[in-house]
């Protein structure tokens, strides 16, 4: 099975929120297991750049995964996520955007 990309936008309106996401995901970065092994293939986050075309997406994330099973898995059991989303929750406004695809 081919890898899968994901894309994740945020709009988190205030500066302190946004570095603590930032700092969530280089946790997340070492802390997500799949029975007891890492199991994201990479993970890479920053803050976009002011831009209109963002539409006020103001961080981005891609994250590459093996297969479906590990971002299913990524999103439904990993503890590592689920602390990341108790710190994005609250700091974004609106709804994110989530965009995977398999790499051909």
């Amino acid at each position: 099975m081919a890898p899968i990309e994901r894309i994740t936008l945020f709009k988190i309106p205030k500066e302190e929120d946004r570095l603590r996401l930032l700092e969530q995901y280089k946790i997340l970065a070492k802390t997500a297991t799949k029975d007891g092994k890492p199991y994201i293939v990479s993970a890479a986050v920053g803050l976009s750049y002011d831009d209109p075309r963002n539409k006020g997406f103001n961080i981005s994330v891609k994250t590459t995964f093996a297969s479906l099973e590990d971002m299913k898995y990524y999103d439904t059991e990993c503890e590592a996520h689920k602390a990341l989303k108790a710190v994005a929750g609250p700091a974004k406004e609106d709804v994110l955007t989530t965009y995977y695809e398999n790499i051909l």
